[in-house]
């Protein structure tokens, strides 16, 4: 069992930054990959970032690769999304997920785990 609570949303200006933090329950963190999801008014839960359990491999969502960076720190429990360059298109809530596999073009209903969410607002 894995409880996961997001951190770190909030309204700030386009080209602005934000880091997401995702605190994780549970003594087998470090196996599960983890995963960040958004989801925007009206439309799907989309899949944003995903990194292996040992950070080997990390994916990115087209419209954000060199703008979000995911991490993670298995040691404290914590997987983190850098949001960099913000625009308003990327106002949505933000989920932390995790899954035992490692999901390439991942999808909302193969995750393991979820999140509440937390909102990120961008003005223009």
């Amino acid at each position: 069992q894995v409880q996961l609570v997001e951190s770190g949303g909030g309204l700030v200006q386009a080209g602005g930054s934000l880091r997401l933090s995702c605190a994780a329950s549970g003594r087998t963190f470090s196996s599960y990959a983890m995963y960040w999801f958004r989801q925007a008014p009206g439309k799907e839960r989309e899949f944003v970032a995903s990194i292996k359990w040992n950070s080997g491999r990390r994916d990115y969502l087209d419209p954000v690769k060199g703008r979000f960076t995911i991490s993670r720190d298995n040691a404290k429990n914590m997987v983190y999304l850098q949001m960099n360059s913000l625009k308003p298109e990327d106002t949505a809530v933000y989920y932390c997920a995790a899954c035992t596999g490692y999901l390439i073009s991942a999808k909302a209903d193969g995750m393991d785990y979820w999140g509440k969410g937390t909102l990120v607002t961008v003005s223009a």
